[in-house]
């Protein structure tokens, strides 16, 4: 069972060097791998080439509505297995999707995904053709366009509320349709995990997957259309108006309750995507997972982890994962960490812009979050309208979750009860203008240690 340990300063000084080498490190052994791998394959390798190529991409951009593509890191130093492989909810099986792509008339969708890339679909999604969702989305013109990202582009359009025919815009179920570029067996396996996840899981805190198209090479997903779009434009793009701290504070406990409900499955989900780009606001900024095509099965009986390829997001991705492949639940607590720093001080996980030291923002961080300073980091933007208490909390949260030894991070079940108290908490800095002076950071911390961090001792040794 492992135990709450808080770092000393003088334990914090390598957090640095641990965080930003664990990118460097799986680069360096993907390119010794990629190395040996020509040597023995050669031709055979050559068709991939796409594949390994989309593989290194950095961030990109991602759709105004938030369906958002990812930025991978890939080591090849570890076992590669299928996104998705395994049946995620034991439903009847209807059909098979495989390298024949006819589609069925009339099925509607249950699915697991098979080794050799076959796919059985869930009954509950709708099977649309290419030419209603082209209809849908007015011959995907521009001025449908959503946004776009590696994955392909994403178009908002407007279906029957029951059925798959298009409608007129503004009337029938408006949707975000999301488009799959032609980029080999590695994308066609993540729209399947897609499927996999999203197609048979349902909760309040995950985007709905209502429907998919297969045609020939044509593959697209069908949403719920997301009036507010994605967390990351909310929190980054200049032009937004800056997020109050009751919604962020929704928004962090919206997105918690997604991954518990995966995490607490027979066979937990881990999620693998944790990010600003892929929680999603509704018109009340009610927060929802997106994009499940790096989800995967956790372990079963008396293991601790699954062994995979590493592929994640720079920044947000826990560094004993980059480092060893090794994947657990606590791997998506170290990058909800991440989204909540990003939440408390409004700055990117990685920005280059930022001088050096500040850019890997888990690194910064992580010395002022058990500390006197640490409202000395928050998000300026909200002008001292939040709550202190609150804060303090939410400081101390990141803190456990990015703890250096997984098993030391809290489970999600007490990030959502800590999230909820701190919902409740009212209290707000006192107005310089009336003079209120300074915040006592000292008085503050030390009303909320002891019974806090006694808390999160109890359920990270659980």
């Amino acid at each position: 069972m492992g135990v709450v340990r808080l770092c000393s300063f003088k334990d914090d000084q390598t957090w640095n060097e641990i965080v930003q080498s664990a990118d460097e490190q799986a680069l360096h052994e993907k390119g010794q791998k990629n190395s040996e791998a020509c040597s023995c394959f050669g031709q055979s390798l050559c068709g991939f080439g796409g594949l390994c190529c989309w593989g290194l991409r950095s961030e990109k951009k991602t759709t105004s509505l938030g369906i958002s593509d990812r930025g991978t890191l890939i080591s090849g130093n570890n076992t590669s297995t299928q996104p998705g492989q395994d049946d995620v909810s034991g439903q009847p099986v209807q059909y098979y999707i495989s390298g024949s792509t006819q589609k069925s008339e009339g099925m509607e969708s249950s699915t697991s995904v098979k080794e050799d890339g076959d796919a059985m679909m869930p009954s509950q999604l709708r099977n649309f053709s290419y030419l209603d969702l082209k209809s849908a989305t007015r011959n995907f013109r521009p001025d449908s366009l959503l946004g776009e990202g590696g994955f392909g582009c994403v178009y908002k359009g407007w279906v029957d509320e029951h059925g798959t025919s298009p409608v007129k815009p503004g009337t029938g179920l408006t949707v975000a349709v999301k488009t799959l570029n032609s980029r080999g067996l590695q994308g066609h396996k993540e729209w399947l995990a897609e499927i996999t996840y999203l197609g048979q899981l349902r909760h309040p805190n995950l985007v709905k997957l209502i429907g998919f198209c297969i045609e020939d090479d044509k593959r697209l997903l069908v949403y719920e259309f997301m009036q507010r779009g994605s967390l990351e434009n909310h929190l980054f793009r200049r032009t937004s108006t800056t997020l109050s701290w009751d919604i962020r504070i929704k928004i962090a406990l919206g997105a918690a309750k997604g991954v518990e409900f995966l995490h607490s499955r027979e066979r937990p989900v881990i999620y693998r995507d944790f990010k600003t780009s892929n929680i999603l606001l509704d018109g009340d900024y009610t927060a929802k997972l997106s994009d499940f095509g790096l989800a995967k099965d956790g372990p079963q009986g008396d293991k601790s982890h699954v062994s995979t390829r590493v592929m994640g997001t720079y920044g947000y991705a826990a560094p004993e994962y980059v480092m060893t492949g090794h994947l657990s639940a606590k791997s998506d607590i170290y990058s909800f960490g991440v989204v909540l720093l990003e939440l408390l001080t409004g700055k990117r996980s990685m920005d280059k812009t930022r001088p050096n030291g500040e850019q890997n923002l888990a690194a910064w961080a992580r010395p002022y979050l058990n500390r006197d300073r640490l409202l000395e980091i928050i998000d300026p933007r909200l002008e001292r309208n939040y709550s202190v208490k609150g804060a303090v909390r939410a400081g101390q949260l990141a803190f456990m979750c990015l703890n250096r030894d997984p098993k030391s991070r809290p489970p999600v079940d007490t990030i959502v009860k800590v999230l909820e108290e701190i919902q409740q908490l009212q209290d707000m800095p006192p107005s310089l203008d009336s003079g209120g002076g300074n915040i006592n950071h000292k008085s503050v911390n030390k009303s909320l240690s002891s019974g806090f961090w006694q808390k999160l001792g109890k359920c990270a040794s659980a």
